[in-house]
């Protein structure tokens, strides 16, 4: 990245700074009306916080990192690093999940919708959520942690658990077991239950009149289309080091990793800014006001 660092650098400021700008104002419509205090949009702005923390994780370093051609990074702040990536990771995919449950109860039971998921019930979940990624992350960081290090290059312009794997001396197996057991469990389940409610709202859908339809499958493909982006840009970056002698350049890995992180951050605001009438509503209401 250095050749063009300027560039780079210059574009990942203007991405960091739309992006928490537009964040900050969907929250703070969110917060400032009372009409759009429910469930789905608390889901909504904790994912766009959960951005703004995975975005604020890394743009920042990287751009002082191109500017002043800084290549390294001690131990407890790549561990630190790793943590709030990975927890960014973990919340939004989570929350997703919650998300899809959530659009599926107000679709098949609308007239039960109310009591079924409170507010109150929706921050339950979600400190739920943040409770069990945090605790588990810093399992697989302490895990980390533990580890002797033969080398110093990561293949990544951030950190991350599996990077220090590579790096580290003697045996990582428990690393890798209770790393890709907790992978397959959490990333997998969750997109299972995604793609369940999703099928089973499509089916519910399919029986409503045409107007009420249109309407549960507009918000519907919202959702599908930010949940699947940031799905398969997880994936890859999960698993590419278990790729063997097939494993990418590490250009590709830089390109991948800092894209599928862009985008995760970068998609949330604008597609439910936009796609989300109510909600679009206010936040031209407000700037007219302002």
């Amino acid at each position: 990245m250095e050749n063009l660092r300027y560039l780079y650098a210059t574009v990942a400021i203007v991405i960091y700074a739309i992006t928490m700008i537009l964040s900050f104002l969907i929250i703070y419509v969110v917060w400032s009306e009372a009409s759009l205090h429910e469930p789905m949009y608390i889901f909504i702005c904790n994912l766009l916080a959960n951005g703004m923390f995975g975005g604020s994780s890394v743009l920042p370093k990287l751009v002082v990192d191109l500017f002043f051609r800084f290549r390294d990074i001690p131990i407890p702040g790549c561990l630190i690093q790793a943590f709030c990536i990975q927890s960014f990771g973990t919340v939004e995919v989570m929350t997703f999940s919650v998300m899809a449950y959530d659009r599926y109860l107000a679709v098949d039971n609308p007239l039960r919708y109310s009591t079924l998921m409170t507010n109150n019930r929706a921050f339950k979940l979600l400190l739920a959520i943040y409770i069990f990624v945090y605790v588990s992350i810093s399992i697989v960081v302490i895990l980390a942690a533990r580890l002797t290090m033969c080398n110093v290059y990561i293949f990544n312009v951030y950190c991350e658990t599996m990077s220090l794997l590579l790096l580290a001396c003697g045996d990582i197996s428990i690393n890798n077991i209770f790393g890709t057991t907790w992978t397959v469990a959490v990333v997998g389940g969750c997109a299972l239950l995604a793609v369940y409610c999703y099928i089973c709202t499509f089916l519910v859908c399919v029986k409503m009149s045409s107007e009420a339809c249109q309407k549960a499958i507009y918000t519907l493909v919202t959702h599908i289309v930010t949940f699947s982006t940031f799905e398969i840009t997880s994936l890859f970056v999960i698993f590419r080091y278990r790729l063997g002698n097939s494993s990418p350049s590490i250009i590709t890995h830089v390109i991948i990793s800092i894209s599928g992180l862009i985008i995760s951050v970068t998609l949330n605001p604008l597609v439910y800014g936009i796609r989300t009438e109510a909600l679009r509503m206010k936040i031209v209401f407000h700037l007219k006001k302002k």
